[in-house]
């Protein structure tokens, strides 16, 4: 009996000692304990992420404010082929002519600032295209395509050409001395002085300007200031002549009243009338300041007249060879009758040859009348005296007050072609759709938008490290009360039999001593 049981009791250590190691390897977790510890620490939590969301935009404030410094504008084109990327004049279009520094420079001196800062304030400014939507719906739906396995979308989709209209113009003034307002009144100047550029690039005013200036006809004989007068008002009324065979709607100017007609007309009667009214009286009085050196550039006129007609005559018969040999393209048309229709295409290299071939005859012919007119001059100048001093004072009156007449056609001119170009034909071809502005609300925003991203990514560190901890501290606390609990327990399980059995499971039915001889196996089971 004795024996037995203390077999028994070797089975219970065995037994209780395999369960405490399992425990010792066991983990608790539950999501209560989590929400507890969550509850714990989120005061901290919430401390801490107010401090960093306080403390990275009045960083950015302090630190990074000079790369908020920028002012934003946004400015449109619209003439026909800007949408092919070319500029009025038909040249390729350069949106970066904004930041030119003939623009920068009238602005800076329109606002009575020097030219000190011009350099960074060029650098300073970026243009960016803005993408047509029809051209990005276009790059969408091939790229959709494209992407589903058809290669045929990917060539269309390269085909696209994207040739922005408006474009967005920067300005980042953090390296110039300019700041508020006064970059915002410097930047909205530009724009506006770039108008005028604009205008003036593409208007083609410019060009005239220096092709008509009048020079100082004093320092010209009297002859050879008529020619000077007589050049002078032949180009003007050629570029007249030319925007009026452009301008469709008959536009008078309201500034001086008329019409390129009229300006036209007014050219012709001051050639017709007033010039050769001198002209004639200084060739019929031989009215010259010095008659040698006249005669020596009438001689030089004649020579160089006759080798410029004679490059004339040779293109003249040149092209007009070329069109005797041009063929044009025929489409022939089969009818259902056999009937064939031929038709001629039209050629822009046939339509260039005939320009060519008239603009050819007429510089034979305008060189022919010039070469007529000298050798008449040379042969009057070479039978009479030199005018006296009388008549070479009525010429000198008269082309000072042929001199003001040109001038002041001139000013009507470019006055009247300026007008129509901004009125007319280019009156919608650039304009700012939105100027430059600056405010305490603008700026904050730009800071608080520039912060955003790291902000974003520290408040989720913050939180991602609030939640490990706390996860952390439930496990261990878990954990520790579980094993606390179990080890509690199993105390409770090893007193038990001692307090509340006098007498043992085993007392009240005895194994019989023959039955443990009998059955080996199952005593050395239980040991």
């Amino acid at each position: 009996m004795i024996n037995n049981e203390n077999n028994h009791q070797h089975y219970l250590n065995v037994t209780l000692e395999n369960e405490n190691k399992e425990d010792e390897n066991e983990i608790i977790i539950s999501f209560s304990g989590i929400v507890r510890q969550l509850k714990r620490f989120l005061l901290i939590w919430l401390a801490v992420s107010i401090i960093i969301g306080l403390l990275i935009p009045v960083g950015y404030a302090v630190f990074a404010s000079d790369q908020h410094k920028n002012l934003s504008a946004l400015v449109s084109f619209n003439y026909d082929g800007i949408e092919k990327g070319k500029a009025p004049d038909g040249s390729t279009f350069d949106p970066y002519s904004i930041k030119n520094p003939a623009v920068i420079e009238k602005a800076l001196t329109s606002l009575g600032n020097d030219l000190t800062e011009l350099e960074s304030i060029r650098q300073g400014i970026s243009i960016e295209g803005i993408v047509p939507a029809d051209a990005q719906d276009k790059i969408t739906m091939y790229k959709s395509i494209y992407e589903q396995g058809n290669l045929n979308a990917g060539e269309k989709m390269l085909e696209v050409k994207v040739n922005p209209t408006q474009f967005k113009v920067t300005f980042n003034y953090s390296q110039t001395t300019f700041a508020g307002q006064d970059a915002v009144e410097l930047f909205n100047t530009i724009l506006t002085c770039y108008s005028e550029y604009f205008f003036e690039t593409y208007g083609f005013n410019q060009a005239l300007g220096s092709a008509v200036n009048v020079l100082d006809y004093t320092d010209y004989d009297y002859a050879q200031a008529i020619d000077v007068f007589d050049s002078t008002l032949s180009t003007l009324q050629d570029y007249v002549n030319t925007l009026s065979k452009e301008d469709t709607t008959r536009f008078r100017s309201t500034t001086t009243g008329y019409t390129f007609s009229d300006l036209s007309n007014s050219i012709t009667t001051i050639k017709d009338v007033d010039l050769d009214v001198i002209s004639s009286y200084v060739t019929v009085n031989t009215v010259t300041k010095d008659k040698t050196t006249l005669l020596a550039y009438y001689n030089y006129r004649i020579e160089n007249l006759k080798r410029q007609k004679k490059i004339a005559e040779d293109e003249l018969k040149s092209v007009t060879e070329s069109l005797e040999k041009y063929e044009k393209d025929t489409i022939i048309i089969y009818g259902d009758n056999q009937d064939t229709s031929e038709y001629t295409q039209a050629s822009a290299a046939y339509d260039n040859l005939i320009t060519r071939k008239i603009n050819a005859q007429k510089s034979v012919s305008t060189y022919a009348q010039q070469i007529d007119q000298f050798e008449k001059r040379v042969a009057d100048l070479n039978g009479k005296a030199a005018a006296n001093k009388s008549k070479m004072e009525k010429v000198e009156s008269d082309l000072e007050a042929l001199s003001k007449k040109v001038n002041d056609l001139l000013k009507k001119v470019n006055d009247t072609a300026n007008e129509y170009y901004e009125t007319v034909y280019l009156s919608n071809a650039y304009s700012i759709l939105v100027p430059a502005s600056t405010s305490a609300l603008v700026t904050t925003k730009s800071i608080i938008k520039a912060s955003m991203e790291p902000l974003l990514i520290l408040e989720a560190l913050v939180f991602v490290v609030y939640f490990g901890v706390a996860f952390l501290t439930a496990l261990v606390v878990e954990t520790r009360k579980k094993r606390e609990q179990t080890a509690a327990a199993k105390n409770v399980q090893n007193f038990v039999p001692e307090e509340k059995s006098e007498i043992t499971p085993d007392e009240q039915n005895p194994v019989p001593t023959e039955t443990a001889e009998q059955n080996p196996e199952e005593t050395s089971h239980i040991s």
